[in-house]
């Protein structure tokens, strides 16, 4: 038996000794000239297990009484956190070691994450969940504070730990709450024992709190506050990681829990996720309208894209995780993109952030500018890019489960939210040339990066590149 379950759980077993083993090695070596090697040989493993997982065995397989389960939901999200782990690894290298903070510690604590969001995206009980969501969340705080001589870093890890406590704490007590009422931690358990006609309230209250604990790690509102000082704060490859592989396992993490554990009430957890994906979305989309430097507005823009994806999550049918699950896809191919050009950005060799000083890119880098048009325009949903379709599939989930309500609310806050990102298009092709220009990137990585997440936005409305159907099974094994 314990066999079988070590079995199931290879590709986290794998990855946990090859960060440890690789921490040893590299310890009693030349640790500097090693960084960049290591960053792309964990950048290879981790796209060596993605296709590890791909070509896996398609069933439903539960190991260590029911806390890990194995089955096509958490398989498809483990493949889309590897890869864009491993793009992101790749892409934000260069950046670093130009700026002589690229240690060989970085990639090994982002692979310790990695084991810890695939440990949450397979948690069958609250043990699991906490255990996973911890080991991420502990690996996160040390890199958000990584460039140790930057006061900005030092505060934004600093902020992230103290709020990211706080959730722990509320999600443990909502944990406890949850076990006190049903008997047992496992999901499948507080599922069955959980009625269906009148839960009690200690239930609900540890529902309620469990859902703010999760919708901290996804930036939800109003436990939102860490995202615009930490995406500042920390150096902008730890940013372009938190903004997308992070967001793909919490979000993933709240849908198990909501359905798996709490499925038979979604009655009482629906009204709490359309607030929280309302007021994200809002806010997210006004708030972002007078910032000036651009990892602050893509932190805002992050908020708001988590709102439209609770609509999703809301809707509380098959559809509308599939929604979700193709909605995150193509977010973070966006935010990929994105992040590749702000690390490009730089002024006689110094990185900058400031939106203004994208004025006029469009004469002197083209392409760069047609890039980050397509994929602004993506992140704000304007047809035909593949955002649109993103958007749209979520609100057809909202509809669809009758809460059109929500899904008229999605359409203005879209409306609200595409102002901020029209506005940079309109510096890139209509503002003032400036004093100093951006200098010319000559990084063959991020444009290769850039062009790629751009052409995607176009290219993929075909089929969505094949999500659409893996998005499907996928939601289908979760709820069958």
């Amino acid at each position: 038996m314990i066999y079988d379950d070590l079995n199931i759980i290879f590709p986290e077993i794998f990855l946990s000794v090859y960060a440890m083993v690789a921490l040893l090695g590299v310890v009693y070596t030349s640790k500097d000239e090693l960084a960049k090697r290591v960053t792309w040989v964990t950048a290879f493993i981790f796209i060596l297990v993605a296709f590890l997982i791909i070509f896996s065995e398609e069933k439903t397989e539960i190991a260590f009484g029911g806390m890990f389960i194995n089955d096509a939901f958490s398989r498809f999200s483990k493949i889309i956190i590897l890869l864009s782990a491993a793009v992101v690894l790749v892409m934000g290298q260069e950046y670093m070691s130009r700026r002589g903070f690229l240690r060989f510690e970085y990639p090994l604590i982002v692979t310790l994450s990695v084991v810890g969001m695939m440990v949450m995206v397979s948690a069958g009980d609250l043990m699991s969940l906490y255990m996973g969501l911890e080991l991420q969340s502990l690996a996160l705080y040390v890199i958000a504070a990584f460039k140790k001589d930057s006061v900005k870093s030092t505060e934004a890890g600093l902020k992230y730990f103290v709020l990211g406590a706080l959730s722990s704490g509320l999600l443990l007590y909502g944990s406890a709450l949850v076990y006190g009422y049903s008997g047992t931690t496992l999901f499948s358990g507080i599922l069955s024992n959980v009625s269906t006609d009148a839960p009690s309230l200690g239930l609900l209250f540890g529902l309620a709190l469990v859902i703010a604990g999760l919708a901290f790690k996804v930036s939800a509102v109003p436990f939102h506050m860490w995202t615009p000082d930490v995406y500042e704060g920390a150096p902008t490859p730890v940013t372009a990681f938190f903004a997308t592989v992070p967001k793909m396992a919490a979000i993933c993490l709240f849908i198990r829990v909501m359905y798996d554990a709490f499925g038979n009430i979604i009655n009482d957890w629906q009204q709490i996720i359309a607030l929280l994906s309302i007021l994200s979305m809002f806010l997210g989309a006004f708030a972002a309208i007078g910032q000036t430097d651009l990892k602050r507005l893509l932190a805002y823009s992050s908020i708001a894209h988590m709102g439209y994806a609770l609509i999703g999550l809301a809707a509380g049918t098959e559809f509308g995780v599939q929604s979700v699950l193709e909605y995150m896809t193509i977010y973070i191919t966006m935010n990929i993109g994105v992040f590749a050009i702000v690390m490009s950005m730089q002024q006689d060799g110094q990185s900058v952030t400031e939106i203004a000083s994208l004025k006029m890119i469009s004469e002197t880098d083209p392409g760069k500018a047609i890039a980050l048009v397509i994929l602004l325009f993506s992140l704000a949903g304007i047809p035909p890019m593949l955002g649109f379709f993103a958007k749209f599939e979520v609100l057809r989930a909202a509809i669809n489960a009758e809460l059109v309500y929500l899904a008229v609310l999605g359409v203005l806050a879209s409306v609200i939210g595409a102002f901020y990102y029209l506005r940079i298009v309109y510096f890139i092709y209509f503002g003032e040339m400036p004093e100093t220009p951006l200098d010319d990137a000559k990084s063959p990585i991020l444009r290769t990066i850039w062009t790629a997440s751009a052409a995607i936005m176009i290219f993929g409305i075909v089929s969505l590149l094949g999500v659409e159907q893996m998005a499907k099974a996928a939601a289908f094994s979760l709820l069958n």
